[in-house]
């Protein structure tokens, strides 16, 4: 493990102005999406919409640090034979690559489920090392109860998750990857922003636990949280305001001032919802680390409604990226005002 490169990729992943694109989605994830433009799910679809994405320059080399790629991106060509690993690296971002297999049901636990693919993870590790990713992502799906239901998520669902989260990251920084560690508490349902709290408190301190039992140095990793939040039926929705505030109490409480930094999911809020909560955040709080964006939906749909897999709106859709890219860059920072929105990019 090389302690040193480590830390270097994982600050630059957060450096100020930049943040992360996830383009990770599993072929049938990227298929709802396409459907939504009635595009056909093929493997040139999906690669000509990525290379689109990443031959966006300004978006690139201005507010995009790193690329969260899927097992079949990392290994595509874009038309005139340059990989697309190339091309990220080309516009000075760092490639990365989703390792996990997915979410699957939790034995003995009803409505809950634990994320798999430690097996054979060495091996991919080092296969996707020479394919160019410096660092990798799973992601814990942490569902709470409804309706005053606080059996869930159950203390063996936590426990489960946020092992398997540790054991990867330890897999990881022995191939020189980065691990980004993803506990996301779904935003689904009806419960308060308060229950949100209490859920994101339990599964981040227990990860920490586990990362400091497994012996994973945290100057080599990223944290991709998901916010406080409101859940999405609830009937009183918190404000942008209480969002940040109550996010960053809870990681105040919680993750070590030596983590690099803390990228967020957008965990299906709006574009311009996700953008304003991230930028209340660093507008009002002086924090141990930077706090960034890793979208994937918040920063894609606007571009791929305005691209809708015809060659002729290619320009439409990278301004569309170029747009999403700038104002969450500017909310990185602190910088983004909503008058913005209505600039072109």
């Amino acid at each position: 493990m090389d302690l040193d490169q480590l830390n270097e990729t994982a600050c630059a992943m957060v450096a100020p102005g930049k943040g992360i694109l996830a383009a990770d989605e599993s072929t049938g994830t990227i298929g709802k999406r396409f459907a939504s433009i009635g595009l056909e799910n093929t493997p040139d679809n999906r690669r000509d919409w990525r290379e689109m994405l990443f031959r966006t320059e300004m978006a690139m080399n201005e507010h995009v640090s790193g690329v969260i790629l899927y097992d079949e991106t990392i290994r595509q060509s874009a038309r005139d034979g340059t990989t697309l690993v190339q091309l990220i690296r080309n516009a000075g971002a760092i490639p990365g690559i989703k390792v996990d297999t997915g979410a699957k049901a939790l034995a003995g636990a009803e409505g809950e489920t634990v994320t798999e693919g430690l097996d054979g993870l060495r091996d991919r590790l080092a296969d996707y090392y020479e394919l160019g990713a410096r660092f990798a992502k799973w992601r814990a799906v942490i569902n709470i109860g409804q309706n005053g239901d606080d059996s869930v998520p159950s203390q063996y669902c936590i426990n489960v998750n946020m092992h398997a989260l540790a054991r990867y990251a330890a897999l990881c920084q022995e191939a020189n990857i980065v691990p980004i560690v993803e506990p996301e508490v779904i935003m689904d349902g009806n419960h308060s922003i308060e229950r949100c709290y209490e859920v994101t408190e339990f599964a981040l301190k227990t990860l920490y636990r586990e990362l400091f039992d497994q012996g994973v140095v945290l100057e080599g990793t990223v944290l991709k949280p998901n916010m406080v939040i409101s859940g999405t039926t609830a009937d009183d929705r918190a404000g942008i305001e209480e969002v940040a505030d109550m996010t960053v109490q809870c990681l105040a409480n919680c993750v070590p001032a030596a983590v690099p930094g803390i990228a967020f999911l957008s965990g299906g809020q709006s574009d311009e919802e996700a953008t304003a909560h991230l930028n209340a955040m660093n507008a009002s709080y002086d924090l141990p680390w930077p706090l960034t964006f890793s979208y994937g939906r918040a920063l894609q749909a606007a571009p791929l409604k305005a691209w809708a897999g015809k060659p002729e709106n290619v320009a439409a859709g990278q301004a569309a990226f170029n747009h999403r890219a700038r104002m969450n860059g500017l909310a990185s920072l602190g910088e983004w005002d909503a008058a913005m929105e209505k600039e072109t990019a």
